[in-house]
């Protein structure tokens, strides 16, 4: 059976990440499988640079397909900030508590009409020879005046989701999939996992 290597440890994006690889007929692994795997420097200036990276340097380590994505928010009155640096907005070591009160902090004087906001998830996809290809999902929404529920994870609670009326973090972990900009990045590398396990078999 095929192997697929998702390059993050981070419990609930593999959780994510599984669900929406379901179905490929592929066994999924993550870092925690591989406890020696070399930490990657995310020094791209793009969500798309680090996820290449983090892809790239995995696929060589592992000897396998790996699929690696980098993902953020970036909100319109912080101009496009945290960006690249969502993880860690409040600090190294931040929490993502930290994180969601530095930007309520930062926005307390921002109206409603003015948080637009949207989530961005690239996912880059390579074997030890190089990168098959990367893809972008991009998920729109605004960030609401305190957090709300207890699902999800990162900037969950803060975000809010005009199509179903609530913040993802009040959502089921498959109705946030179904438009979540991970799940649309993921929905696209399908394709182009699949084009390689075809060429790979024929």
């Amino acid at each position: 059976m095929q192997e697929i290597v998702i390059s993050s440890r981070n419990k609930e994006k593999k959780r994510e990440l599984r669900a929406l690889l379901k179905g490929l007929g592929v066994r999924v692994l993550d870092l925690n499988d591989f406890p020696s795997a070399p930490a990657v420097n995310e020094t791209g200036k793009t969500f798309e640079e680090n996820a290449k990276l983090k892809a790239l340097k995995i696929a060589r380590y592992t000897k396998r397909l790996t699929i690696a994505d980098d993902s953020g928010l970036a909100v319109d009155a912080l101009k496009g900030r945290p960006g690249v640096r969502s993880a860690r907005f409040a600090g190294a070591g931040a929490t993502y508590k930290d994180n969601n009160i530095k930007l309520l902090k930062l926005l307390r004087n921002v109206p409603a009409s003015k948080r637009r906001a949207k989530f961005v998830s690239a996912v880059a996809i390579a074997v030890p020879e190089g990168i098959l290809g990367t893809v972008r999902g991009e998920c729109p929404g605004r960030i609401t005046l305190e957090p709300k529920g207890k699902k999800g994870f990162g900037y969950d609670p803060v975000f809010y989701s005009p199509g179903f009326g609530k913040t993802f973090a009040e959502i089921s972990a498959s109705r946030k999939n179904s438009v979540s900009h991970r799940g649309r990045a993921l929905r696209k590398a399908r394709a182009v996992i699949l084009n390689f396990l075809r060429k790979d078999l024929s």
